[in-house]
């Protein structure tokens, strides 16, 4: 699920064209870019058979995009700034519309993870543009309008992922199978393309410079980080693995180190470091890794269980994903009213929600075992799309308070960029978790492997949330004491 975020400073911009119908361009676009994060989960188990893939490749099918988008979200950002967001959304739709073919139509995994990776590289040029152009052509009332819209747009598309997704993949259209979740976005992208032309230009007032060094170190840097992870349980962590760990820890020191000297040299940084010792920011932002994290895992480890070990059809599947995904638009719809009653502990008991209630969906996953009736989940699925729907959103609002004006855009990149390389973090992990119960639970039914593998992976996000639920109440402490 992602969230609003700002990655650009206050524009100078030329008015071309309907602002209302540009924001129905602009909201298709975030629905395909948000719809292409979750319909992945429905059609795993599907791609695993068709391709042959293993358990490493899928996590790399998941993970590729996450990371890519993330990585590259400031950097599209600031291409925008430059050269025009109506341009670099063109460019960025264009690009996504042709990646997506290129999923659809790939012959093995390993050519599927890289056109997932170029599609999150061209999500990444596009997504930046959809907030930027929003904020900058409506104001007041018009503006909150249109953010609600969007809000409520990206709701939707997480929805769609599961349900719209598993219905395609179910009616195998034309015989495409898994095929057809990436290639309905060449249509929706062809028409996106030739409707910008009612988004209204705009670019900063001052064009700032790009940090291709910056970009590169921090790429590299979390790919050797998140590749090893993901690839390594698998193949018994051999050198290989253990020494990218190792240069992804350096290029991310030397990332700092360079981010430091292109700041005290005068120019724009990716990430002004002095973000990152500030106390209250630099807790939020480990609190939406740390949130981050278990949620494409969890979808990812869910879809494996209920297809590949209960033998759901994608359909199925995603009509028991739907209850999550609505529960987390109810709870994101209130969450502002109860944030703005009663503050930061609004969101500590959204924590509580949703660490119990994980903690309630393996204690009856474990306990049913291999006689898991899918069905009965519903109840305490809603019950964590409602925990994640009153933490997340607000969880972000609230750690973007804590910056002055003048930081607020690099400090919205900042995060967004953390929420995606938390996903793929977590993807890895529970990889690692799954794969292992997996493997070590050979003697037990197909079903039963399953099961207790999904226990091992989700005992990660029962971690995590758990610890959410202690930074929280160290964070609200520090907001007394600042006060």
């Amino acid at each position: 699920m992602n969230s609003n975020s700002c990655f650009s400073t206050p524009p100078v911009r030329a008015v071309s064209g309907p602002p209302w119908l540009g924001l129905a361009v602009l909201l298709l676009a975030g629905f395909v870019t948000i719809f292409d994060l979750f319909v992945v989960n429905v059609a795993i188990p599907s791609m695993r058979a068709g391709l042959g893939a293993s358990f490493a490749q899928i996590g790399f099918i998941v993970a590729g995009y996450e990371l890519a988008f993330g990585v590259l979200l400031i950097t599209g950002g600031r291409l925008g700034d430059l050269f025009g967001r109506r341009r670099l959304f063109v460019v960025g739709m264009a690009g996504f519309t042709l990646a997506s073919a290129l999923c659809g139509l790939v012959p093995s995994a390993g050519f599927l993870i890289g056109a997932r990776v170029l599609q999150g590289l061209a999500a990444a040029l596009l997504f930046p543009q959809v907030y930027a152009s929003i904020r900058v052509n409506f104001e007041g009332d018009d503006s909150r309008r249109a953010f609600g819209l969007l809000g409520m747009t990206l709701g939707l598309a997480a929805i769609a992922g599961q349900v719209l997704g598993g219905w395609l993949v179910h009616a195998d259209l034309f015989g495409l199978g898994w095929r057809s979740i990436f290639l309905i976005n060449v249509p929706i992208g062809l028409f996106a393309v030739a409707a910008a032309r009612y988004i209204p230009e705009s670019r900063a007032p001052q064009r700032p410079t790009l940090d291709w060094t910056g970009v590169a170190l921090v790429s590299a840097g979390l790919a050797l980080l998140l590749v090893p992870l993901i690839e390594g349980p698998g193949q018994g962590w051999p050198a290989w693995s253990l020494l990218s760990l190792g240069v992804a820890v350096l290029l991310l020191a030397l990332f700092h180190r360079q981010q430091e000297q292109r700041r005290m040299a005068g120019g724009l940084p990716l990430v002004d470091m002095r973000l990152l010792v500030q106390r209250r920011f630099a807790l939020g932002a480990v609190l939406v890794l740390l949130v981050y994290s278990t949620s494409s895992s969890f979808f990812l480890c869910f879809a494996l269980l209920v297809q590949t070990g209960l033998g759901l059809d994608p359909f199925e599947a995603g009509s028991i994903f739907a209850p999550c995904s609505v529960g987390f638009v109810l709870a994101s719809l209130s969450a502002p009213r109860l944030v703005a009653r009663w503050g930061t502990r609004a969101i500590v008991a959204g924590a509580l929600v949703y660490a119990a209630s994980i903690g309630l969906l393996i204690a009856q996953v474990r306990i049913a075992g291999a006689e898991l009736v899918p069905a009965r989940l519903i109840p305490v699925l809603v019950l964590v799309g409602a925990g994640q729907g009153f933490i997340m959103t607000p969880l972000l609002n609230l750690v973007l308070g804590f910056v002055d004006d003048a930081q607020a855009g690099m400090a919205s990149g900042v995060i967004s960029t953390v929420q995606q390389v938390g996903a793929a973090l977590g993807v890895a992990v529970v990889g690692i978790l799954f794969g292992a119960a997996l493997a070590g639970n050979g003697a037990a039914t197909h079903a039963g492997q399953y099961v207790a593998a999904f226990v091992a992976g989700m005992l990660y996000n029962l971690s995590a949330a758990m610890l959410v639920c202690v930074l929280l109440l160290m964070l609200a402490r520090t907001q007394r004491s600042a006060r």
